[in-house]
């Protein structure tokens, strides 16, 4: 019931975009909650990944002092990687075409964070 709720705010996260190419919400400690990724996506290594990199990213805001963190880019050749806090035990990762829109992007993400904390 939960997945279902959380699997639907991920497929009007992936439609509201076609530079959305896909996502997934993780629980802080790496394990995957719900995803709309790609076949042939190892969905525990992108779980641990999303946690790890959502550590690393909020201990270096907090000991450079930039407050909390609100989210994570990573910018590839192939696209980038978004990720942003949903409440503070999960996170929700989107993998981004390379030459997309980022400011829409980065509203339409936030808009899902919101709707996934509620459920969460």
């Amino acid at each position: 019931m939960l997945a279902d709720m959380l699997k639907t705010v991920l497929g009007q996260l992936n439609s509201s975009s076609a530079d959305i190419e896909a996502s997934a919400i993780i629980s802080s400690d790496g394990l995957m909650m719900a995803s709309m990724l790609p076949q042939g996506f190892d969905e525990d290594r992108i779980g641990a990944m999303s946690a790890a990199m959502l550590s690393l990213g909020d201990r270096t805001a907090q000991e450079l002092t930039r407050g909390n963190l609100e989210q994570v880019l990573i910018k590839g050749s192939q696209g980038y990687v978004l990720l942003t806090g949903v409440g503070k035990e999960s996170v929700i990762t989107v993998l981004v075409a390379p030459n997309a829109k980022l400011g829409l992007i980065f509203l339409d993400v936030k808009r899902a964070a919101e709707n996934l904390a509620k459920i969460i």
